[in-house]
């Protein structure tokens, strides 16, 4: 396969650079703004970790936290994140203080939240496979009750929850393009098999940025992630996703053409834009984070600049 490469997205003579360590399997990152600093999942390890860039410390934020896996910035400095354990998406307040937003469907519990994107109209979109409840040291052993594994819309204004992804084995990360007419969803079923044969793609739906409640439409494979899983990934304000694998971040064009990669010496497991000026990119991989400067932004400053 043929590669552009990363010129103009990668700062010129930037290497990634590890800047937190000990973790067991890092997950979840987001940039909070409000304070200056990254917060993550050390998943196993049942705590939320943080790293602030200006004294270059990393810190546990707090422990014994449900294993809580994505998390999206929420406006004001409140987090709102995906708990394994609580089988929940739930809101972090600026205190530290913990309540549950959404936790079942059509009287169900949900599965596990995974991972999590806030729409620029508030909704709260996140996808619910089945690993805290399935995969020892992710949660707590359980059974599905709802039956199926979707993506789902949560209004918090109508206190009304939507499945709008139902074609997926296990989605998995998600993000939206800067104008938000597409949401990217990954399919990660390979994950829970032995013999890897089952999906490591992301997929794109159509959607109607005007309406609240958009059915996502036209469900199709982006792109084909190898080696190892899209686990998560972000969309940059140009539209190039930059996803997890086995070998690093990968990152493919707007039109699902792989552009190049960004070496990682451990497994990615996601990633987030964040710093002073929304260019740095810390990468959760496996032990700690890594940090990377880079040329573009998160996707969501496109619509924030415009208003």
């Amino acid at each position: 396969m043929s590669e552009v490469g990363l010129e103009g997205l990668v700062a010129a003579g930037a290497q990634p650079r590890k800047v937190a360590d000990g973790c067991t399997w890092s997950e979840g990152p987001v940039w909070v703004p409000e304070i200056g600093r990254l917060r993550w999942s050390d998943i196993p390890g049942n705590r939320i970790m943080a790293y602030d860039p200006v004294t270059n410390e990393m810190s546990v934020h707090r422990a014994g936290v449900e294993f809580t896996n994505g998390r999206a910035h929420f406006g004001g400095g409140q987090v709102v994140q995906c708990s394994h354990g609580r089988r929940a998406v739930e809101v972090e307040d600026t205190d530290g203080s913990t309540r549950i937003l959404i936790d079942r469907y059509q009287g169900h519990r949900l599965n596990s939240p995974n991972d999590i994107v806030v729409r620029s109209d508030g909704t709260v979109w996140f996808s619910d496979p089945t690993y805290g409840i399935t995969v020892p040291g992710e949660g707590h052993t359980g059974e599905p009750e709802y039956g199926d594994r979707f993506v789902f819309c949560f209004d918090p204004r109508s206190d009304t929850l939507r499945a709008v992804v139902s074609d997926i084995e296990e989605p998995n990360g998600l993000a939206f393009s800067p104008d938000e007419t597409l949401l990217y969803v990954s399919d990660t079923s390979a994950a829970r098999r032995t013999d890897r044969t089952g999906n490591h793609h992301i997929r794109a739906y159509d959607l109607d940025p005007q309406q609240r409640w958009a059915s996502a439409k036209n469900g199709r494979v982006f792109a084909v992630v190898s080696p190892g899983l899209p686990d998560g990934f972000k969309v940059d304000e140009r539209g190039n996703i930059w996803t997890s694998s086995a070998i690093g971040v990968q990152v493919f064009s707007p039109a699902g053409e792989r552009l190049g990669i960004v070496e990682i010496p451990e497994v990615v497991g996601n990633l987030c834009f964040g710093g002073p000026d929304g260019r740095d990119l810390f990468v959760a991989a496996s032990t700690g984070i890594y940090l990377l400067r880079t040329e573009v932004r998160d996707a969501s400053h496109v619509l924030a600049d415009a208003v």
